[in-house]
């Protein structure tokens, strides 16, 4: 760092022990230990990537979780905090560009974005009657520019970037080469999966290329929770600027609804992928995550609502439908169930012992085993009785892929418990199995088809 960073980091250090030697029984020494760990946060967060004040302002609330003089001194001067987070012009040390450059790729790769959404209007189709054309392809307007900042930003090597051409490359094929009808399903599977298979790509140029480290990977799915909460919040926002917008111009006699329908929406939408995760790599090592805190919300709530539906199957005797909307809805259930298992496993000690949230976690993983177990009983009872269809073996597939995770998410679950095991199998089993997600939905867009003859 320059001369003067170092002076005004010294002040505030300075500062700080001054605020800290004010307690009576505070010694001078007591102090001088305080700060030598202050110094080792600052450094650790200044190698991460942070600037000198928020390094000292990151590292003094940190210190707050275990010494009540740093908490409260965090709290006095948290305003400063906020106001140094993002914008901050200051360089980087970890081989990142600088914010400003980093602020200047996310607009560019925004626009890029949103923009993206109006090319295929240049080639004669329309967002209102070429829909199914444009559900296809929706993930690549914003998944694309996503994958090519994260390329960036992580330095990622030219062989690196050359299999994430080729895999994006892959993925408008398949939503654009085939003959697939409007009303097709495997045109339908085809935009439900392409988005999984996509972002799995972006999670590679997210870990630098370096997709085989476990923490890298752990890291992708800390950031989708995290980027996903984001992405909700700026969604709420938006259609608070939408009404606001449509009602004012209303107002005045001017009908906006055209604009606000074939170009603010869509190109927000697409735009707003790449702002959230920006947000996220922004905030990251200094606001807390919030995926973790919303586990620990909903996984008492949602072992409630399947322990209540298994009743309500074994009191009714009812069997589970197995549409195409109603197997939808099972699977995006199960996957819930999935994502709080594995932000409740990000968030955790690996050292500590179990606890009752475990208990939870298993009897959450447990009741969704069951269900799933149920719906692939259904689904084999279908196609024995009808035959094999496009949504028949997506769907099956789908549920053998779930039921394999759960079943030994829950075999993991339960020998931690009984101390026979450690968290971190658990861990490496969810993270490793990305893979097979990513194959099953490669299988789905690129086999399933041709398989099905496009129908």
């Amino acid at each position: 760092m320059p001369g003067n960073d170092e002076m005004s980091l010294d002040d505030q250090i300075a500062v700080w022990r001054q605020f800290v030697t004010r307690r009576p029984a505070m010694r001078d020494t007591d102090a001088t230990e305080l700060e030598d760990h202050l110094r080792s946060q600052i450094d650790e967060f200044t190698d991460a990537g942070l600037s000198g004040d928020e390094a000292f302002l990151v590292a003094v609330k940190r210190m707050g979780n275990v010494d009540e003089l740093s908490r409260e001194f965090a709290r006095e001067h948290s305003d400063r905090l906020w106001k140094q987070l993002v914008l901050t012009g200051e360089p980087v040390t970890d081989g990142h560009r600088g914010s400003r450059r980093d602020v200047l790729a996310v607009i560019v790769c925004a626009v890029a974005a949103a923009l993206a959404v109006k090319v295929p209007a240049l080639f004669g189709f329309d967002l209102v009657d070429d829909g199914e054309f444009y559900f296809r392809n929706a993930s690549l307007f914003a998944l694309i520019p996503l994958g090519g900042y994260f390329a960036w930003r992580r330095n990622v090597r030219l062989p690196a970037v050359g299999v994430l051409a080729v895999l994006f490359a892959l993925g408008v094929a398949a939503a654009n080469m085939y003959p697939l009808a409007d009303d097709s399903d495997t045109g339908v599977l085809t935009g439900l999966h392409l988005p999984i298979a996509m972002w799995l790509v972006v999670g590679v140029a997210y870990t630098g290329g370096d997709w085989r480290s476990d923490g890298k990977r752990m890291d992708f799915i800390r950031f989708t929770g995290e980027a996903v909460i984001y992405y909700v919040l700026i969604a709420l926002g938006g259609g608070v600027l939408t009404a606001i917008t449509y009602g004012t111009f209303e107002a005045i006699g001017i009908d906006v609804s055209t604009v606000i329908g074939e170009w603010l929406v869509p190109c927000g939408a697409a735009g707003a992928v790449v702002v959230a995760a920006w947000l996220v790599e922004a905030k990251k090592s200094v606001i807390e995550n919030m995926a973790p805190v919303l586990t620990k919300v909903f996984t008492p709530l949602f072992v409630a609502v399947l322990l209540a539906f298994l009743s309500a199957v074994v009191w009714t005797t009812s069997g589970i439908g197995v549409d195409r909307d109603v197997l939808l809805l099972f699977n995006v259930m199960l996957i819930v169930v999935l994502g709080l298992l594995l932000y409740a496993i990000s968030a955790r000690e690996p050292s500590a012992p179990p606890a009752l949230f475990d208990w939870q976690q298993l009897a959450l993983v447990v009741s969704a085993l069951l269900i799933d177990a149920l719906v692939l009983v259904e689904v084999a009872g279908r196609i024995g009785e009808w035959g094999v269809s496009p949504n028949r073996v997506a769907a099956l597939g789908e549920n053998v892929v779930l039921l394999v995770n759960l079943a030994w998410s829950a075999w993991l679950l339960w020998t931690f418990l009984r101390r026979h095991g450690s968290m971190t199998k658990l861990d490496r089993w969810q993270t490793g199995y990305l893979a097979v997600y990513a194959a099953w939905a490669w299988f789905v867009v690129l086999a399933l088809p041709p398989l099905f003859g496009f129908a």
